[in-house]
């Protein structure tokens, strides 16, 4: 990594053409507006929600929303509760959904919801759990209560159609493990394990994941930068959101410059996705992961 402007010539930079585009547009009949209003605290829950056309009314931190997931797109209408672990129950209240979906890492708001709406806790991030699998039971689960069962299957079945296309794509690669991580500062890093949607997007992509080590709630973080070294022969996928000054000062870290992943341009960025998403998240991770790949390994 010789300079900031050198990485961003040699990494891959998010675009277009993700998941959402080969996806059915499920939004366009009926419209979201004719259906029950609905509004959730979880992020991944909120993807799912998007993706299956549901009339959102209100949802947390919705400008990090934006920025982190990315897709699915998210509605001006949507109503902003403010932080996802302290939202704004009065302004949910004024939103006045006809169902709230809620997760287990925000369980304890679930008395306070039922409160307002009929509540449904639905987890997808458990412990022992395969986090994708448990993403397509909470897809079923929603379009249940919303009455839009046909479409779920379609969705599942349609990203299930595209991560089989692009593990066919990714077969003609180098081999390689993939690390998948997200730096906290120039020291230390966050690392997706088996258990992460990351990880179980890799798996369905027949791509090996170089983290062999334990995690708790899919990624292990803080790990030091010198692990790295641990990992030569791996492709290193940063996903974003890093601090800018960590990839200013790695850009001069004689470390990180002495890596084999490094020295060989084995190091690509990919957009920024949501870490704990739902299926949306794993086609997008893919996505870009198959396009990052494609342009190092031909450019």
């Amino acid at each position: 990594m010789k300079s900031q402007a050198h990485i961003s010539r040699r990494v891959f930079l998010a675009g277009a053409g993700t998941l959402a585009a080969s996806l059915p547009a499920f939004a366009q009949e009926p419209s979201r507006t004719s259906r029950p209003k609905t509004a959730t605290l979880d992020w991944a829950l909120l993807e799912t929600l998007l993706a299956l056309g549901a009339n959102v009314v209100a949802a947390p931190e919705l400008h990090q929303f934006r920025e982190v997931a990315v897709e699915p797109v998210l509605p001006q209408t949507v109503t902003d509760l403010g932080l996802r672990g302290l939202p704004n129950l009065e302004t949910l209240s004024f939103a006045k959904p006809d169902m709230i979906f809620n997760s287990n890492f925000y369980a304890w708001a679930d008395p306070l919801l039922a409160g307002i709406a009929p509540t449904y806790n639905l987890g997808i991030y458990l412990p022992g759990e395969d986090p994708y699998l448990m993403a397509e039971r909470a897809t079923l689960a929603i379009s249940e209560h919303l009455e839009t069962g046909p479409e779920a299957q379609a969705y599942i079945a349609a990203t299930t159609s595209r991560l089989d296309e692009l593990r066919l794509k990714l077969a003609k690669g180098d081999g390689r493990a993939i690390l998948p991580i997200n730096l906290g500062d120039a020291r230390h890093y966050r690392v997706f394990g088996n258990d992460s949607m990351f990880g179980c997007a890799l798996k369905r992509l027949g791509i090996e994941n170089a983290w062999k080590g334990a995690t708790a709630y899919s990624a292990t973080a803080p790990m030091g930068i010198e692990t790295l070294a641990s990992m030569p022969d791996a492709w290193i996928v940063m996903i974003p959101p890093h601090p800018l000054d960590a990839l200013a000062t790695l850009d001069h870290s004689a470390f990180w410059n002495a890596l084999p992943a490094v020295r060989e341009k084995r190091v690509i960025t990919l957009g920024s996705i949501n870490p704990y998403g739902a299926l949306p998240a794993a086609g997008r991770f893919a996505e870009e992961l198959a396009k990052g790949l494609s342009y190092a390994w031909n450019g």
